[in-house]
């Protein structure tokens, strides 16, 4: 499903034969690896050992269990539950898991424990190879004012900014004032967006302060702070370093992740569009420095600042590999992953600087479970149906799922990472998009409509991105919903063939196959046979009216047209393909029923349309009145700020969750009196179910009656 970085690419060829001509006598043997992660990342891990002839251990909690890398991996142990602090936290279940199946390394992937510095000590004190740089330099990078004064010291670009030790709320509230607003207010230990908020206004301030602390708490064990001056519209470049245990550093050159929202990535891409050859080495040299001056080894990247002029400034260090490494990978024909294993086990890098070229350009498109249209608000739940785009020498998909798994409230949301490369980037977003509209996906909201419209945007075309991207065009980033009349009659056309076929295929069971009353086929006398279809395209209904012509052509009426319609349908398993000439236009499109639901994928991207269900089938459900807040989602309880009696303005938080590692603020979607607060801190909810209940004008009026003395 995956495709694989080829292992005899130019690179590792070039490292094999460097290898040959060299021995070093602190170079270890890596028979076994173990993998301390889950997901897609551990899946990309087990290929790449798997290449090299090294055998791999997986670890799984309970919602894993049947899990992807689970059943890839050569042995697997279970390390508990769901819960990341009670399973791939663990770091003392890891480390006997390592010491029971033999593994000599551990490599943590990202997430989890990879840039914990008391693991990575651990492992060196239990004699296990720790595939990442050394515990100082996670140290020192992982603490954001240490890491500046650091990269100050090695003549990085730099934002100044506060990072005392002073914590106290006025404190910091004084020197964002000093440094100005917009301001960015970062946990000194964050990474991945957690722990961190822009703050616009003073009166603004607290309020983000208070939620930053409690986020990097929960994410990092830790609430100490630091205040930065907000580039405002800035483009988020990084570039990926290498360093080896001899003192070796390269620059596999940058990505411009800059279209983000809630400050996570959702595409990348490298090289970097619009930056000049001398921006671009100075960038790389930078970069290199940042290692050095903490003696890195093995994957790092470093991100950058950059402003409109091309100016840019440190952020911060990532002593892991990132997420969006592909894209590296695929424009300078290597595998990351090798080198990493490589590295650790005491081998030199296989290039210098010089060997290093960039070859044409690559996307990265995050394919995440989560609803754009209601503030990407992250889902979890099954995946009912599953189909990717075919992978190929241009195409690939790291994933960690299948057809039939299911997205947890435990983890992070994302399905899987598509990856596309061409000789430019004209092309290689032309076959993004195109890689896009094949991605089927359906169980759960995604972001793939939504990448898609983003990839088809004329300003990103033009290559002209920033971290605001989406604010500033979410208008057309956004747009309204319309089902096109080609996927309406194909729609149509493929239930009455469907219907037809089930019709035909009934009446051969029975003992008269050829009585029209078990055929049940509209025939009419001197008339072709009519079929009325209803569907709902949102709230709109749509009615149709299909004939059956005797050439086997259709004809399609609503909506005041008629369409001449030729198709054909083949079944591949649970997906029906058809193809239609619609009044003479070819066109052709996937269907797949779930439930009462129709999703059709087209070239135009997904719609969905839906058979009305009658109103004696219809349910209340499980969520609250009308009015009352609800969870937008499966999360834990983690703070709540109002008891029964409690007055309220429309806005006021009520409520903060944390759901797929992000905390999420429920707010009051009305002005009222709490009377209800149906869940404690700590309490597990589903998505819909009623948090707060506000008292009914009727309750509120008789309770203010009540109070009153003539």
């Amino acid at each position: 499903m995956n495709a694989i970085i080829n292992p005899l690419s130019k690179f590792n060829r070039l490292s094999i034969q460097i290898l040959q001509n060299r021995s070093f006598s602190n170079k270890a043997s890596i028979e076994k690896i173990l993998i301390a992660n889950r997901g897609e990342i551990a899946c990309r891990v087990i290929k790449t050992a798997r290449s090299l002839g090294i055998k791999t251990v997986s670890v799984y909690s309970d919602a894993d269990r049947n899990a992807l890398h689970v059943s890839m991996a050569d042995e697997a142990y279970h390390i508990g539950p769901a819960a990341a602090n009670q399973s791939y936290l663990c770091q003392d279940k890891i480390l006997d898991v390592a010491r029971k199946s033999g593994a000599q390394a551990i490599h943590p992937g990202y997430g989890f424990l990879s840039e914990n510095v008391e693991f990575a000590e651990l492992c060196g004190e239990k004699g296990i190879i720790f595939i990442g740089p050394p515990s100082t330099a996670i140290r020192d990078m992982g603490i954001k004012s240490t890491s500046k004064s650091i990269m100050s010291a090695a003549g990085v670009p730099i934002i100044e900014g506060y990072h005392g030790e002073d914590q106290s709320d006025s404190r910091l509230k004084q020197e964002a004032a000093a440094i100005g607003y917009p301001v960015m207010i970062k946990a000194v230990r964050g990474g991945g967006g957690k722990g961190m908020r822009i703050s616009m206004t003073e009166s603004e301030f607290d309020e983000q302060l208070e939620s930053a602390r409690r986020e990097a708490m929960k994410s990092f064990g830790d609430q100490v702070m630091l205040i930065e001056k907000f580039v405002e519209m800035p483009r988020h470049v990084e570039v990926q370093v290498f360093g080896d245990k001899h003192g070796n550093y390269v620059y596999l050159y940058e990505r411009d992740c800059s279209v983000q929202r809630r400050h996570q990535k959702i595409i990348e891409e490298a090289p970097a569009p619009g930056l000049t050859e001398e921006t671009r080495r100075a960038i790389g040299e930078a970069a290199v420095r940042a290692a050095q001056a903490v003696n890195y080894v093995g994957a790092g990247t470093v991100e950058f600042i950059m402003d409109k002029d091309q100016k840019f400034y440190f952020m911060e260090m990532n002593t892991r590999l990132q997420v969006e490494h592909p894209v590296t990978e695929m424009v300078t024909g290597t595998d990351l992953v090798d080198w990493q294993i490589k590295v650790a086990a005491g081998e030199p890098l296989p290039v210098i600087q010089s060997d290093i070229k960039l070859n044409g350009h690559a996307f990265e498109a995050r394919i995440y479970a989560e609803d754009p249209n209601n503030s990407f608000m992250p889902g979890a739940g099954p995946l009912l149906h599953l189909s990717p785009p075919q992978c190929d020498r241009n195409t690939r998909i790291d994933t960690g799922v299948r057809q039939g798994d299911e997205v947890s409230v435990h983890y992070d949301p994302m399905i899987a990472k598509l990856i596309v490369w061409s000789e430019d980037r004209e092309s290689a977003l032309r076959r993004c998009r195109s890689a896009l509209t094949q991605y089927q996906v359906l169980g759960l909201n995604t972001n793939i409509q939504f990448l898609t419209d983003l990839a088809k945007h004329p300003e990103f075309m033009k290559g002209n991105v920033h971290t605001d991207f989406i604010p500033q065009f979410s208008q057309d980033l956004f747009p309204e919903h319309v089902t096109s009349t080609t996927a309406v009659c194909q729609a149509a056309v493929a239930m009455v063939i469907q219907q037809s076929q089930k019709i035909e295929k009934e009446a051969k069971n029975t003992q008269d196959p050829f009585s029209p009353f078990s055929m049940c086929s509209s025939m009419r006398i001197n008339q072709n046979p009519t079929r009325w279809i209803n569907l709902l395209d949102g709230e709109k209904e749509l009615k149709m009216e299909v004939v059956t012509n005797l050439d086997g052509s259709y004809i399609v009426n609503f909506a005041g047209q008629s369409y001449t319609v030729l198709a054909n349908i083949e079944q591949s398993g649970d997906k029906t393909n058809i193809i239609t000439i619609i009044d003479g236009v070819k066109t052709q499109a996937s269907i797949v029923t779930v439930g009462n639901s129709l999703h059709l994928f087209t070239a135009e991207g997904q719609h969905e349309l839906k058979l009305p269900i009658p109103k004696f089938m219809l349910s209340t459900g499980e969520g609250g009145s009308l009015g009352d807040a609800v969870s937008p989602m499966p999360g834990v309880i983690e703070k709540v700020t109002v008891t029964p009696g409690t007055s309220v303005e429309k806005g006021d938080p009520l409520v903060i969750m944390i759901a797929m590692k992000m905390e999420y603020v429920i707010r009051a979607p009305k002005s009222g009196i709490v009377e209800s607060v149906f869940y404690k801190v700590g309490d597990t909810v589903q998505k819909g179910v009623a948090l707060v209940h506000f008292q009914d004008n009727k309750s509120a009026n008789q309770s203010d009656d009540s109070s009153k003395t003539d």
